[in-house]
């Protein structure tokens, strides 16, 4: 088979979908953190804010360590980073249920499940792409997908196991199913024909110099601080508006759900309407969907509304990020440059729980929520000034 014959083809759907896969196995335990946000405050007599903080931690981690892991899989190729994410992954859960305080489950969990989700995401990202051509959009939505699929089981399922046989029992589960996925797709996951390798990755300081970066980059950010706060808070909060444990645990399983639908069906209307005008769609859609939780309060129809709605912006955000930066500055290092973007969402994610739980415990949940519908209403904002037609040349190297 030539090189132009392999690309598109069905060894390269195989490839997207064992992608899919270990996103669903990585976010599927990340995400599920809501359900055992209870558990773990009462375990160690934590506030909101400081219980808050393992989530943020984690995903803070896993993005920061994103450049790591994609200039890694650039080089080696992605199957040892899948296997260092699945070592990593049950070491990580295990720990957490030998931790004695909150500050060793911070390490623990925040180290293990946070380089494995650096492993399992990015580098697949980055692999799939060198797989497709013309069809490298949807292609990324059907990878992307497994984040969606991850977070609509994961929480859902996470919350019945911790009911029926507590949190670490329930961690020990998630330990074995998450690493023996991720083995399972390094024997699958190989660069593609398409791929570019790069002589050196391009520094952060070599992209800043981008303007384009520099929006994507700051759009990210801000949309970030407000889009993990639910995934933290959103089901407690329904708890206590006297909605059932699991019934609030799958309005994050919403999310996810939607999401699906969101990376899906953007992924392919791309190539249509182009990446970047519905990338700007996606975060007025998530800007909108936070007015919904503001005015909610205990009317589960309403809260699945905006669930559903944020799922379906987060989807497009997510699919779409890797297609914009592809589209933008080529495949030549696609896994760090990625890499390097979404440490605007460890900025995010770790602020942005621990700042809502700080804003819970002293002035409640009317006012975090509309300093989410801030934050991510500037995020869309800044996306005007991201020209959606001419591509930009990569940053000059010395």
């Amino acid at each position: 088979m030539t090189t132009t014959d392999a690309l598109d083809s069905r060894r390269s759907w195989l490839v997207a979908g064992a992608a899919a896969a270990s996103m669903f196995s990585v976010f599927g335990v990340l995400y599920s953190f809501g359900a055992f946000f209870e558990s773990i405050a009462a375990e160690f007599g934590t506030s909101s804010g400081a219980t808050a903080l393992v989530f943020g931690v984690t995903t803070g981690l896993s993005f920061f360590l994103a450049p790591v892991a994609g200039r890694w899989a650039d080089r080696a190729g992605p199957a040892p980073v899948l296997r260092a994410g699945a070592a990593s992954l049950a070491l990580g859960l295990v720990a957490t249920t030998l931790a004695p305080t909150i500050w060793l489950a911070y390490l623990a969990y925040g180290l293990g499940v946070g380089w494995a989700v650096a492993c399992g995401y990015v580098p697949m990202v980055a692999t799939v792409g060198g797989w497709f051509e013309r069809r490298r959009t949807a292609a990324l939505g059907v990878a992307v997908a497994g984040i969606g699929l991850g977070t609509l089981v994961g929480s859902p399922v996470a919350a019945a196991l911790i009911d029926a046989v507590g949190w670490r029992r329930t961690f020990l589960i998630e330990a074995a199913v998450g690493a023996t996925t991720l083995l399972v797709v390094s024997t699958v996951a190989r660069h593609g024909p398409a791929a570019v390798p790069s002589a050196r990755p391009r520094s952060p300081a070599e992209l800043a110099r981008s303007a384009d970066f520099r929006v994507l980059y700051v759009s990210a950010t801000l949309v970030s601080l407000a889009l993990f706060v639910p995934f933290v808070f959103l089901a407690s909060y329904a708890e206590e508006r006297g909605i059932r444990p699991v019934a609030a645990a799958t309005l994050v399983g919403c999310i996810g759900g939607a999401s699906v639908v969101g990376r899906l069906g953007l992924g392919a209307l791309a190539a249509r309407v182009g990446a970047i005008r519905l990338y700007r769609l996606s975060f007025a859609v998530m800007a909108g969907s936070h007015v919904v939780w503001w005015v909610a309060d205990d009317r589960f129809v309403l809260l699945v509304v905006y669930a559903v709605t944020l799922g379906l912006g987060y989807g497009g955000f997510i699919a779409l990020s890797p297609a914009v930066v592809a589209e933008k500055f080529g495949l030549d290092g696609l896994g760090g440059v990625l890499g390097t973007l979404y440490t605007s969402a460890a900025i995010g994610s770790l602020c942005g729980p621990a700042l809502a739980g700080v804003l819970i415990d002293s002035v409640g949940y009317g006012t975090t929520i509309l300093a989410a519908v801030a934050s991510s209403t500037l995020a869309a904002a800044c996306l005007v000034r991201l020209d959606p037609t001419t591509p930009e040349a990569a940053p000059s190297r010395p």
